[in-house]
């Protein structure tokens, strides 16, 4: 009973120290609309995302299309709309997988040392010498292109970036007494590793997580722009741009709200982040 009045006062704390900064509830409150347009994507959307017309190709926006339409007579709204799904489908689910296994790679590297931390820490750091989007391309290019190899390699391009947080985490947490008291009692390494050691270093996880959803949603949409994640008629703001290549410089609509939509998640994810991290940080308690 205690622990849980413990738990919720942290909580509270927390988002005590969230709260005073405005840019990561602002964040925090983008975030919510567009899980909100995701949902409910099939209700808000005015238009089906593959309805075509072509007696209204390539209009502007006007009150009838608030975007404006493509070039096979589709409202480029209720696109951008059906793209938030698939955008924060790819960005949660490929960075949960990532997060998993470079979690724990990272703890057996920590806690067990020696030679397997060797072992894990080289292998990280092939992956690391290689640019994040060059590694997710070779991936993609080697499966083939689609929602869920695109996923994959977002989720394998992410691994690393993990391992090395959740090992410099376990380092420290490792040799507390808190460990050396499991230990005595004779709890398995598996237990120590997922009872005692995941719950002490979840801080800078739930941080690297926040801040990298942004980042895959990006690389998500640079495989489909390359062609090499989403393939049409699915609405993806990477592959929407890449249609709209053609028509940017007469139709500057259809490549501008496919673009804002990514800019604006992409910073609704990193200010929220940010304030995350400054609220989870002990440091900043009084």
């Amino acid at each position: 009973m205690e622990q849980k009045k413990k738990k919720h006062s942290q909580l509270r704390e927390i988002w005590r120290r969230l709260k005073k900064n405005r840019l990561a509830v602002f964040g925090l409150c983008v975030l919510i609309l567009l899980v909100f347009l995701a949902v409910f994507a099939d209700v808000i959307a005015p238009y089906g995302y593959d309805e075509q017309n072509y007696a209204e190709t390539l209009q502007f926006p006007s009150w009838k299309h608030w975007m404006g339409t493509d070039n096979f007579g589709r409202d480029i709204l209720s696109r951008v709309i059906y793209g938030t799904r698939i955008s924060l489908q790819i960005g949660f689910i490929s960075l949960t997988g990532g997060a998993l296994v470079g979690c724990i790679l990272g703890a057996v590297a920590g806690f067990f040392g020696g030679a397997v931390d060797t072992v894990i820490m080289r292998f990280t750091d092939i992956l690391m010498s290689i640019p994040r989007t060059v590694l997710a391309i070779a991936i993609a290019t080697t499966l083939g292109p689609g929602l869920t190899n695109a996923m994959i390699a977002v989720a394998i391009s992410s691994v690393p970036n993990f391992a090395r947080v959740v090992r410099a985490s376990t380092l420290t947490v490792k040799d507390q007494e808190f460990v050396e008291a499991a230990r005595s009692i004779g709890a398995s390494n598996a237990r120590i590793i997922f009872r005692y050691i995941f719950p002490n270093v979840m801080a800078p996880i739930i941080v690297q997580a926040t801040l990298g959803v942004g980042t895959a949603i990006i690389l998500a949409a640079s495989l489909s722009f390359l062609g090499l994640g989403i393939q049409p008629p699915t609405p993806e703001w990477g592959a929407m741009l890449s249609a709209a290549r053609t028509y940017m410089r007469d139709y500057w609509y259809m490549v501008t709200f496919p673009g804002l939509a990514i800019m604006l998640t992409v910073l609704a994810l990193n200010l929220f982040g940010d304030g995350l991290r400054d609220a989870l940080d002990p440091k900043l308690k009084k």
